[in-house]
């Protein structure tokens, strides 16, 4: 079989499951208690915060862990514009995009439907940049957060994060930086927060990390206990914490290689599809893309079809975000990028993991015999 959602999620690295595992046995304390089981905990969680600190390039006390980039998302939109319309009486503005993750994006509604925040939701290009000009021009003297994705989890699209920085100025940026991870920098991007999954990079399941500065104003989302220097209460998953910070490291020493390595394989991959299914049509950028990232359109079949075909011959794929799984919508993204909703459901996405090899002519012979199979009904 070839596994090609890595998008979607990835196994856990022996290296990581094995620095988890005593945090699961003899390790197993509270961070909170004031004891000597406890007092170990605590270190292995200020420890783990430390690392993923260095690798964003924040201060450790920055570093908020959460359950995943759901919470991390919530978390950043919420918890920015509560706090100012806590700390002014007003409801504030906020500026996202149309191509976000639904964790963003329903964030975004409940603010404007509850809270009377303002919300623009840009619209990008038809290869899915936003563009730093785009962005100044809807800029508000009450924006309290621009949020956008580094990397766009259906299309691959990479954002020009150093210029979005430059425009929004004194403003917070929070970029979604889950499929960034592993293969763009983390550090210098002159974001304020970074929405991060374990999951994505060798981690399990279950942890994530929303790294942003201290000096910007956070509501909590969940109240309780005051962890997380009261910005997340709750017991903390001290064994996911160590994987993550683990997994984080490993990426980072291996994003050079892997960015080179995969990138190379894809536009093999890209090339073949391309070549072999005339009727097929490379989503997102052609070239500002995540190196393990291919999403293709197939106008007069149905994508779903295709991918029950492909995983009889053996390769696993995905129609687009895993998260909208079941819909019968065609993805907001495409739409978003300008194409139309009956196109839209013929796409099928392909991601590679940061481990990926071999010769990829093998994915593209069964892409276009899935293809043809549908068609030919």
């Amino acid at each position: 079989m070839r596994y090609l959602d890595h998008a979607a999620t990835g196994p856990v690295r022996p290296e990581v499951r094995e620095a988890m595992l005593p945090f699961f046995g003899e390790r197993f304390g509270n961070p909170s208690s004031h004891h000597t089981v406890g007092e170990d905990a605590a270190a292995a969680l200020d420890d783990a915060r430390r690392r993923v600190a260095a690798v964003v390039g924040m201060r450790p006390g920055d570093i908020v862990f959460t359950s995943g980039a759901t919470e991390a998302n919530n978390l950043a939109l919420k918890g920015v514009a509560i706090a100012a319309l806590v700390r002014t009486g007003r409801a504030g503005h906020l500026v996202t995009t149309a191509i976000e993750h639904e964790s963003v994006l329903a964030s975004a509604a409940y603010l404007e439907r509850v809270h009377g925040v303002a919300v623009t939701r840009l619209v990008p290009d038809g290869d899915g940049i936003v563009s730093p000009a785009a962005l100044s021009d809807v800029l508000r003297d009450d924006t309290v957060l621009v949020s956008v994705g580094y990397a766009n989890n259906e299309v691959g699209t990479v954002q020009d994060a150093a210029g979005l920085a430059a425009a929004t100025g004194r403003i917070p940026l929070h970029l979604d930086a889950v499929q960034a991870a592993g293969w763009l920098p983390l550090a210098g991007t002159g974001a304020d927060a970074l929405s991060l999954a374990g999951h994505k990079i060798g981690a399990p399941q279950g942890i994530g990390v929303l790294a942003i500065r201290g000096r910007i104003p956070l509501e909590p989302v969940l109240h309780g206990g005051g962890q997380e220097r009261d910005r997340r209460s709750g017991t903390q998953n001290v064994a996911g914490a160590v994987g993550f910070a683990l997994a984080l490291e490993l990426a980072e020493a291996e994003r050079a290689d892997a960015r080179t390595r995969v990138g190379r394989l894809r536009d093999a991959f890209i090339g073949r599809v391309l070549e072999l299914v005339p009727e097929a049509r490379l989503t997102g950028h052609p070239v500002r893309r995540l190196p393990g990232t291919a999403s293709f359109t197939f106008a007069g079949v149905s994508g779903e079809a295709v991918l029950l075909e492909l995983e009889r011959r053996g390769v696993v794929s995905s129609s687009g975000s895993a998260c909208a799984a079941g819909s019968d919508e065609p993805s907001h993204v495409l739409v978003a990028l300008g194409i139309p909703p009956q196109v839209a459901q013929t796409a099928v996405r392909f991601s590679f993991g940061h481990h990926a090899a071999g010769d990829p002519a093998g994915v593209a012979d069964a892409v276009a015999a899935s293809v043809a199979a549908v068609r030919s009904r």
